[in-house]
């Protein structure tokens, strides 16, 4: 700490010791004790699913949203024209699905909870957003807003939009917050939540050039939509999920957690209506290259900062296993970088039998285990010290069956 000229009082410094990086998380509470490596019964339990899983009343509500979205799609476009704008919208979805598997890779999320922050965002947002459409037909009168772009465009959509997937993001965080850690896990199903809407919306798009257009008009919009800017909508929503991710990463709560979810959802909103502002207002392909290209870059540059940290976390933590005994420092080493993670898999693949899906399952449990210790020593989870019981019990059930005759 500094003084301020002056006074008594000292300034308390903008990087404490306790912060290693701008986003790193406080210790508020007193760390779970770590049981001796002989505590442990010698069976495998079952991680517990309790606040990691997407819940059954929400699903049922996609499931009924769905079949109003199917007749809507029906009854507006067409079978035939759905069909091809869907085989269509199913490519940059592809690529999407492939670049978030990568980033979440990690510590890759429950699969039930991918599921609903995808349908969430083709389902329920894409619903929420046309039934806004509709009211607002029913109040102005139908057409009212055709010649108005700026307003549909750079006004309504991103605020409708960004809101109705936020909310997708912010129930999930709400209901399964052993499974929301930290500003990684927000950006992940921030940009799932994005996909799912980019490929229903990508369904008319597609599917309303051909109408209009033919081939040729469908080639252009797949070009600019599919091709240029296939992350647009996974980028705003990921905004989201980052500012919901490090409210997780505080243990906030209530109107704390909310105030971040606004402040998201309005750097959301900003950045889907500078997008579409670029279309409506200026010259899209010149300011793609000067704008938006540039964003994206740092839009990467921050997931790569995001890795790091949650990598250089997976590390301290076990180091606190280590130092009790669970692990070796080469094990740590091996369970907490990148390269030897691919170490072990190609080692695990000369045992006998193949035992890369042990290793897998070992890696897997030791990243939730550190999670899990993050998560007690914050002070934010009251089920975390148990979660580091049943992931101790597993990790080391794994290492003795990679080990075994």
């Amino acid at each position: 700490m500094t003084m301020d000229p002056g006074t008594a009082r000292p300034r308390p410094s903008l990087t404490p010791p306790d912060f290693p990086s701008p986003l790193a998380q406080p210790g508020v509470a007193t760390p779970a004790s770590i049981p001796t490596v002989s505590a442990l019964s010698h069976t495998v339990p079952v991680r517990p699913r309790k606040g990691r899983t997407a819940p059954v009343w929400a699903l049922g509500i996609l499931v009924v949203v769905l079949v109003g979205l199917i007749a809507y799609f029906l009854n507006a476009i067409g079978p035939a024209a759905s069909i091809i704008g869907m085989i269509l919208a199913l490519i940059p979805l592809a690529g999407v699905m492939f670049a978030v598997h990568i980033i979440d890779r990690w510590e890759p999320e429950p699969r039930s909870l991918v599921i609903l922050a995808v349908a969430w965002g083709a389902i329920a947002a894409v619903g929420i957003a046309l039934g806004f459409d509709f009211v607002l037909s029913l109040l102005f009168g139908a057409g009212a807003f055709v010649d108005a772009p700026f307003f549909s465009g750079v006004v309504q959509a991103p605020v409708v939009e960004e809101v109705a997937k936020g909310l997708g993001v912010f129930l999930i965080f709400a209901t399964a917050r052993r499974a929301f850690d930290g500003p990684v896990d927000g950006v992940v199903y921030g940009a799932l939540v994005g996909a799912g809407f980019a490929f229903t919306e990508n369904i008319q798009y597609f599917a309303i050039s051909f109408i209009e257009g033919g081939v040729a008009d469908t080639s252009v919009t797949f070009f600019v939509r599919g091709i240029l800017s296939p992350f647009a909508h996974v980028m705003f929503t990921s905004v989201i999920g980052f500012a919901l991710g490090l409210a997780a990463r505080r243990g906030a709560r209530g109107a704390a957690a909310f105030g971040a979810w606004l402040w998201g959802t309005i750097g959301a909103i900003a950045l889907h209506a500078l997008w579409n502002g670029s279309a409506v207002l200026g010259d899209f392909f010149g300011l793609y290259w000067t704008l938006q290209v540039p964003l994206f870059v740092v839009f990467i540059v921050g997931i790569v900062a995001l890795r790091r940290e949650e990598i250089r976390l997976t590390r301290k933590r076990l180091g606190d296993y280590a130092d009790a005994g669970w692990f070796t420092a080469q094990e740590v080493d091996m369970l907490a970088t990148p390269s030897g993670r691919r170490a072990a898999l190609s080692w695990a693949g000369t045992l006998r039998g193949d035992r890369r899906g042990l290793m897998k399952e070992f890696i897997a449990d030791a990243t939730a285990l550190a999670a899990a210790r993050q998560r007690a020593i914050s002070g934010r989870d009251p089920h975390a010290a148990e979660d580091e019981h049943v992931l101790l019990a597993r990790t080391s059930a794994a290492r003795a069956a990679l080990f075994a005759p």
